[in-house]
C-alpha cells in the first residue's frame, strides 16, 4: 500500500472517529415553547432523547407562571436545571426524577435566573425593568416564596461571576456589577461596578466556556467581554440571538436566531457563528440553549445542591 492511501486511510479514521465521539458527547438542553417543556438533545442529530413538561411537572396554583419558558441552565454539577418563564415563573428542577424541588413567583415577563453562592436565585425580569431577588425556602407555598425587587431597566440576564464576587446584569447601556451581601435571610445587591455596552439592546449574557469571559448578545450583534481588559469584541453581526453558549475546543459555538419577523422570537433550529445548522427538528419553537457542560466561571467544580431552608 503506498504512503499516499495509507494517509488518507488515516486521515480518514480519524476523522470518523472524531465524529463519532463527538456525536456521543455534544449534549445541550433547549426549552422549546411549542409543547411548554424543556428537552435534551444532541448536536448534529434530530431527535430528542429526554424532556421535562410544565403541564406534568409544576402544580396546578403556578402552572399559569410558566407559559413560554425563557430560560434553562444546567447547575449543581449538573445535576439540577434552573428553568424560567415569560409568565413569570422560576423553577429549580432535578434531573434524576424531574421534580421540581423549588418553585417561585418573579414576573415581569422573567428571561432568566441565576444561583447566588448561598442557594438564593435572582431573576431578571424586562417588563417593569428589575431583577427579583429570591429566598430558596422550601418550608413555604411558592406564592408565599420572600421576592424582594430591585429596579433594573430593560432587564433580560444575570450571571454570577465566582472570581470577582460580583453579580453582573445589564440594564439599558450599562453592565453592572453587584455585590451580593450572602445574607440568606435578608438578600441585598448593591452596585459596585459599570461598563458601557457597546450597543443598545442587551439580550443574553453567559459564561465563555473556561475562559474569563462572557458572551453578549445585543440587537444586532454578539460580542465577547474580556475581564483581563474590559473591552467588547464583535463575534458576529447577527441580529435577534436570543442566546449563545459555548464548550470545549470540539464543541461548536451555539446559537438560537429568533425568525425574521417581530411577531416570532424563537426557532426550530440552533446555528453557530457562521451560520451553519448544528441542530434542527421541524416544528420545535427553541428560545435557548445550554451546552451540558460545566460552568466554572459561576460555580465551584464540586457545586452542591443548597437552599437558604
Amino acid at each position: 500500500m503506498s504512503d499516499k492511501i495509507l494517509r488518507c486511510l488515516l486521515t480518514a479514521c480519524t476523522f470518523l472517529f472524531v465524529l463519532h465521539g463527538l456525536a456521543q458527547t455534544k449534549t445541550f438542553y433547549a426549552v422549546d415553547q411549542a409543547q411548554s417543556r424543556v428537552i435534551r438533545a444532541q448536536a448534529g442529530k434530530s431527535a430528542v432523547d429526554w424532556e421535562w413538561r410544565v403541564d406534568q411537572r409544576i402544580p396546578d396554583s403556578a402552572r399559569k407562571w410558566f407559559s413560554n419558558l425563557s430560560e434553562v441552565k444546567p447547575v449543581y454539577a449538573q445535576k439540577y436545571l434552573l428553568i424560567t418563564a415569560s409568565g413569570g415563573g422560576v423553577a429549580l428542577v432535578r434531573l434524576d426524577d424531574k421534580k421540581a424541588v423549588f418553585v417561585a413567583y418573579a414576573g415581569g415577563n422573567t428571561h432568566s435566573a441565576e444561583l447566588l453562592p448561598d442557594g438564593n436565585i435572582v431573576a431578571a425580569s424586562s417588563t417593569g425593568g428589575y431583577l427579583s431577588l429570591i429566598r430558596t425556602d422550601t418550608t413555604v407555598a411558592p406564592a408565599a416564596v420572600q421576592v424582594t425587587r430591585i429596579k433594573m431597566p430593560d432587564a433580560h440576564n444575570v450571571v454570577w461571576d465566582r472570581k470577582r464576587q460580583l453579580l453582573w446584569a445589564t440594564g439599558g447601556t450599562t453592565l453592572y456589577g453587584l455585590a451580593y451581601n450572602m445574607n440568606c435571610k435578608n438578600p441585598a445587591l448593591e452596585i459596585r461596578e459599570q461598563l458601557a455596552l457597546p450597543e443598545a439592546g442587551a439580550h443574553d449574557l453567559f459564561p465563555v466556556f473556561g475562559q474569563d469571559k462572557l458572551w453578549l448578545s445585543t440587537h444586532d450583534h454578539t460580542w465577547s467581554l474580556d475581564f483581563a481588559t474590559k473591552k467588547f469584541s464583535e463575534v458576529t453581526a447577527f441580529s435577534r440571538i436570543k442566546s449563545i453558549s459555548s464548550g470545549p475546543e470540539t464543541y461548536p459555538l451555539i446559537m438560537l436566531r429568533a425568525i425574521d419577523t417581530n411577531k416570532k422570537w424563537y426557532h426550530q433550529q440552533l446555528i453557530n457563528e457562521k451560520e451553519a445548522v448544528i441542530f434542527n427538528i421541524e416544528g420545535l419553537q427553541i428560545y435557548k440553549a445550554r451546552w451540558d457542560v460545566p460552568n466554572t466561571f459561576s460555580y465551584p467544580d464540586t457545586h452542591k445542591f443548597t437552599i437558604c431552608q
